[in-house]
């Protein structure tokens, strides 16, 4: 699938979430990469084989304080090779795009892995 369908996949995930929580999303920027580095993955899971279909790296809203200096944005990184490989039927693919980004829009909200496990996400 090339890149702009990709996109545009993504685009449409973030569209389906409600206004309220995407009006929360200042500072933050979604990119979409081929692959995680593996240097970055065994920092992150402890495994460079480990591989993820999407990352929050920044500070979550709840960590952040008023009188901080403008923060640099936040980043949700989307990889398109992992979810495209895992998930080869466009629908199941639309499902875990949509799935992976509520995930990593959780933790910039400050939701640890425990919490977006009750509500199905983890």
């Amino acid at each position: 699938m090339k890149r702009s369908q990709f996109d545009q996949l993504v685009q449409q995930a973030f569209e389906r979430i409600p206004p309220e929580f995407r009006a929360a999303l200042e500072n933050l920027e979604i990119v979409i990469e081929d692959w995680p580095d593996p240097e970055l993955m065994e920092d992150v899971t402890g495994d460079p084989d480990a591989v993820l279909y999407g990352l929050f790296t920044g500070t979550p809203l709840p960590e952040r304080r008023f009188d901080d200096l403008a923060p640099l944005p936040a980043v949700i990184r989307l990889y398109q090779g992992p979810l495209q490989e895992d998930f080869p039927s466009r629908k199941d693919l639309v499902r875990e795009i949509e799935i992976t980004l509520v995930h990593e829009i959780a933790h910039f909200l400050g939701f640890d892995e425990a919490k977006l496990e009750e509500y199905g996400y983890g």
